[in-house]
C-alpha cells in the first residue's frame, strides 16, 4: 500500500463513524449520502479525498468506507435495501462507541466459524458473484459490477461517451437530446429538452471521464460555458465529486449545477439495460448440523 493511503483509517476506524453519519441522516441513506456525510464529519483533507483505490475509479476512502458497511452488516447494526439505501436496525440506533470493538471481535468469529462449517458456494450479490464469503472480492454493497463498468466506459473514446450520455437522457425522458461536442461548443457537451408534464425546458450537459474527484473548478468552468444561454445544468462524470464541487454546484446565487457521479452513473444504466444485464439467481447454502449426528 502506497505511504499516501496509510493517511486514511482502516476500516475498523471508520465503523463508529459510518454509524454516526447515518444517525445524522436519520437512520438511513444512499451510499453517496453516507459517504459524503462520513467525509464531511471525518473532516478528511483534499489530499486524502483524491487517493484513489487502485486505479480507480473508487477512492480509498470510499472503498474503506463500503468495508465499514460490509462489517457494521456482519454485527447486525445496519441492513441494506435491493435498491441500496442502508438502515440502521434497532441495534443501530441503540448502540454504543463503547461497544463497536466487541461487537465487531464477536461478529468476525461467527464468521469465520460459518464458514467452517459450509462448503464454499456460489453467490450472487448486487451483481457480483463471488465464492461463497461476503469479503473475499472486496465489501458487498458496492459490488466489482461497478468497477467494471466504470472500466468499459472509461475505455470508450470521448465522443462515444457523450453518445453513450445521450442514450441515457433520452431513456430518462428526455426528447430531441443533440450532442454538441467537438463543435467548438465551449465545453457543452449537449443540450436535451427535458418534458415534465405540460411544460418542457432545456438543460445543456457535459461529460468527463475521471478517475477519482472532480474539482470545484470543473463545475464553475461548466457553469461559465452555459453563461447567457440557459439556467439548467447536468454534469455527467464517471469519478466522484469533491465536497467542494457539490457545494459550488449549489452555491447560493449561482445557477444551480445536477450532478451524477460514477456511482448513479452506474445505477442509471442499470436502470435502463444500458451495458448491464441483471440476471435473479437462485442460491442454495448447504450447512452440515453437527448436533444432529452426536444425538443420533
Amino acid at each position: 500500500m502506497a505511504p499516501m493511503d496509510n493517511t486514511v483509517p482502516p476500516y475498523d476506524a471508520l465503523l463508529w463513524p459510518s454509524v454516526q453519519a447515518l444517525r445524522s441522516l436519520g437512520g438511513s441513506g444512499s451510499l453517496s449520502e453516507i459517504n459524503e456525510r462520513a467525509v464531511e464529519q471525518g473532516d478528511f483533507t483534499s489530499e486524502q479525498q483524491a487517493i484513489l483505490h487502485g486505479d480507480g475509479p473508487r477512492t480509498e476512502i470510499e472503498y474503506r468506507l463500503a468495508w465499514a458497511r460490509t462489517h457494521l452488516r456482519m454485527m447486525d447494526l445496519v441492513d441494506n435495501s435491493a435498491r441500496g439505501v442502508w438502515t440502521l436496525t434497532e441495534s443501530g440506533r441503540q448502540v454504543k462507541e463503547s461497544q463497536i470493538k466487541e461487537l465487531h471481535v464477536r461478529a468476525r468469529r461467527k464468521r469465520q466459524r460459518e464458514r467452517t462449517d459450509r462448503r464454499p458456494v456460489a453467490t450472487v450479490e448486487d451483481g457480483r458473484k463471488n465464492n461463497g464469503t461476503e469479503t473475499d472480492n472486496g465489501p458487498d454493497d458496492d459490488g466489482n459490477w461497478r468497477e467494471q463498468l466504470l472500466d468499459a466506459v472509461m475505455a470508450m473514446p470521448p465522443d462515444g461517451f457523450e453518445r453513450l450520455a445521450q442514450r441515457l437522457l433520452r431513456e430518462a425522458g428526455f426528447i430531441s437530446v443533440k450532442v454538441t461536442g467537438g463543435s467548438g461548443d465551449g465545453g457543452i457537451d449537449g443540450l436535451g429538452l427535458y418534458r415534465m408534464s405540460l411544460v418542457s425546458f432545456p438543460i445543456f450537459f457535459q461529460c468527463k471521464r475521471y478517475r477519482g474527484n472532480v474539482p470545484p473548478s470543473a463545475v464553475r468552468d461548466f457553469r461559465g460555458a452555459m453563461a447567457g444561454r440557459g439556467d439548467k445544468g447536468l454534469l455527467i462524470t464517471t469519478g466522484t465529486f469533491s465536497s467542494e464541487a457539490k457545494k459550488e454546484a449549489t452555491r447560493p446565487g449561482a445557477p444551480p449545477i445536477d450532478l451524477i457521479d460514477g456511482e448513479a452513473l452506474c445505477d442509471l444504466l442499470k436502470k435502463h439495460g444500458l451495458g448491464v444485464k441483471t440476471e435473479i439467481v437462485e442460491i442454495e447454502s448447504i450447512k452440515v448440523e453437527h448436533r444432529f449426528f452426536a444425538e443420533v
